[in-house]
């Protein structure tokens, strides 16, 4: 669920096909990538998807893994070299952001255009600046966690 939580706020692309402007509230990088929707999506999630709750996992932790899980994808498309910008506070406002920091390459739109060799240039930037990372991460917090063994006297 954490996975589709992270792809789910490029669905905006279909409003292309309805007409709806990239630059406008409900266009690409609009709305659905704003801090708002990643509140509102995990609180869907952990009141009626999850409603019983996760063994282990309180409510609260479970609200701050969606939502982070959401906010992510607006917070690495700010980090990429190209397009508007997110639109972190929509609907208040349809300002459009980027980090400092843009070492990633902006991904194409369309699913023909990515089966290019400019779409292998990109993977590889996202391979190099988001995955790797992640990775050393997501390792580190295993090797933080791993319980310690105590000596058996």
């Amino acid at each position: 669920m954490g996975a589709l939580c992270s792809v789910l706020p490029d669905l905006d692309v279909l409003g292309f096909r309805l007409g709806i402007h990239y630059e406008d509230p409900l266009g690409h990088r609009g709305f659905s990538h704003s801090l708002l929707f990643a509140a509102l999506l995990a609180t869907f999630l952990v009141t009626v998807v999850f409603r019983r709750g996760v063994p282990m996992l309180s409510r609260s932790a479970l609200f701050a893994f969606f939502f982070l899980a959401t906010a992510s994808h607006g917070f690495l498309d700010a980090m990429t070299d190209g397009g508007l910008g997110v639109a972190f506070f929509s609907p208040f406002s349809n300002t459009r952001y980027f980090l400092p920091w843009r070492p990633v390459q902006v991904s194409p739109i369309g699913l023909s255009r990515f089966f290019t060799a400019r779409a292998l240039a990109v993977l590889w930037s996202e391979f190099l600046w988001i995955w790797i990372p992640a990775a050393i991460l997501a390792v580190g917090a295993r090797i933080i966690r791993r319980p310690t063994r105590t000596a058996v006297a």
